[in-house]
């Protein structure tokens, strides 16, 4: 069967969410958060790789971010971001799912199993860093810098930069030898989609940002109490903490993703999820 993605909006309280989904009607829903910035378009590819394994997909932009109204707060924490996500999910009726979260949205759907372990079945946290000390600091500071539309439209040229830069460099603004990733960059057409959706969000998107960078994940980590796969690409600027984060979180699996643009990335990566969440209890 050939699935599409299909898209909605819920009203959840006096704010509205915007959301995808895909795949059969029946089993246990899949949640996917996505990262910063950007929105779940960024997940569309895999959303289809994994319905056409059999998994109903719903995938919200979180606050503040793609086609999802802020939150009105002016400091929002993981913790907010947390509860509106998972009111979310009760407006659209999903009472036990599976969590899937990347970078920012690893926090959230963390917080989300934290708080409502009954709900969940079985938690992925795709890439997250453990920022501490002077790089906390940093990031805090740099990483996420709010970008006003200007009449000479050089904010359109900013945020094309700020987008490109991530897939080159870590920290984004570190453009030396040493700050050089591995990869390299998306197509064209996925860079054009990226940016339009950071774009939609330019006045609110660095909030979630600065909250994930905020957030003590190292405390938190251990409370979790819900099956948990720890994966991470070696594409992934936040690579290097994966093995740190899996250690941390009780009996979490770690497992390697494939590389961001190998042909296999989306498909690899679905396998290695439907084994996960398909898996039996031991």
């Amino acid at each position: 069967m050939t699935h599409r993605i299909h898209r909605g909006f819920a009203d959840v309280g006096a704010l509205q969410v915007h959301y995808r989904t895909t795949g059969p009607a029946d089993g246990v829903p899949l949640v996917m958060i996505h990262q910063s910035p950007g929105s779940s378009k960024q997940l569309s590819g895999l959303m289809l790789a994994l319905a056409a394994l059999g998994h109903r997909v719903v995938a919200p932009d979180t606050a503040g971010n793609g086609d999802s109204d802020p939150l009105s707060l002016a400091q929002p924490g993981i913790p907010d971001l947390a509860s509106h996500a998972l009111a979310s999910l009760d407006t659209l009726g999903l009472d036990r799912f599976h969590l899937y979260g990347s970078h920012t949205g690893a926090s959230i759907a963390m917080e989300i199993a934290i708080a409502q372990p009954a709900r969940v079945g079985r938690l992925v946290i795709d890439g997250m860093g453990l920022y501490s000390g002077d790089l906390q600091s940093e990031v805090l500071d740099r990483y996420a810098r709010e970008i006003a539309p200007d009449a000479e439209a050089t904010h359109l040229m900013k945020v094309w930069h700020f987008c490109r830069d991530q897939f080159l460099f870590w920290p984004y603004y570190n453009r030396t030898a040493e700050g050089r990733l591995p990869g390299g960059l998306p197509s064209d057409d996925d860079m054009h989609d990226f940016t339009v959706e950071v774009l939609k969000a330019l006045r609110t998107y660095h909030l979630s940002y600065r909250a994930a960078f905020r957030h003590p994940k190292r405390d938190r980590l251990p409370l979790i109490r819900v099956p948990t796969l720890v994966c991470a690409s070696p594409s992934d600027m936040l690579y290097a903490y994966f093995r740190d984060v899996a250690a941390l979180v009780p009996d979490a699996q770690a497992a390697e993703l494939p590389p961001w643009h190998s042909a296999g990335f989306e498909t690899g990566t679905a396998v290695l999820l439907h084994d996960f969440l398909t898996r039996e209890a031991t």
